[in-house]
């Protein structure tokens, strides 16, 4: 799937969820169920492709600059937490995603940020994009215990970074954020 069309499934998505797509909040976050019912609507095979271009995506973000932006956001930030991060990230459409891996400090701008710095409600991240996709896959359907057997031969070939790019500025050294993520140091840390 060419990214401008994955791009697009995302961004009718948000479309659907309407003026809550910036500004989740769970139990009753209504973008993943938007993401489903868009997806449900192509044929499996594509949607095997939109969870192997959203694997893409993500890893394209694995770049230490926007984990130490999430661990600032955050207060602290793991493995699993990252992978959510950038996942809930994604939902955030493509032009805060695109500029937030470019310069992670642009997030100090959401307002979702800016209310988490206060102590208020918010988060970017998502448990899993996985969950949406796969119940468009049985929606549209394809068999749920398949679907990820059928992402992995057609991920086949491709090659994983093991280790994050970019700089790995110390995200619990204040004056290392402080320099590397002044925005959102300001936020968070003074």
């Amino acid at each position: 799937m060419d990214i401008d069309t994955w791009w697009g499934l995302v961004g009718r998505a948000r479309e659907a969820a309407g003026d809550r797509a910036d500004d989740r909040d769970l139990p009753d976050d209504p973008l993943p169920g938007a993401l489903t019912d868009v997806l449900a609507a192509l044929d499996p095979a594509e949607i095997v492709d939109f969870a192997v271009t959203a694997d893409e995506v993500t890893a394209s973000a694995y770049r230490w600059p926007l984990w130490n932006a999430a661990y600032l956001i955050e207060g602290g930030c793991g493995d699993d937490g990252f992978m959510d991060f950038r996942d809930g990230l994604v939902l955030l459409g493509r032009e805060v995603f695109t500029r937030a891996v470019a310069d992670p400090d642009s997030l100090a701008g959401l307002p979702v940020v800016v209310r988490m710095s206060r102590g208020e409600s918010g988060w970017i991240g998502y448990e899993s994009l996985d969950g949406p996709v796969k119940a468009a896959y049985a929606r549209a359907g394809g068999e749920a215990d398949a679907f990820h057997a059928a992402v992995e031969a057609a991920d086949r070939g491709r090659i994983r970074t093991g280790e994050p790019g970019g700089e790995n500025g110390d995200a619990e050294d204040a004056d290392a954020m402080r320099r590397q993520l002044p925005r959102l140091a300001a936020l968070f840390l003074d």
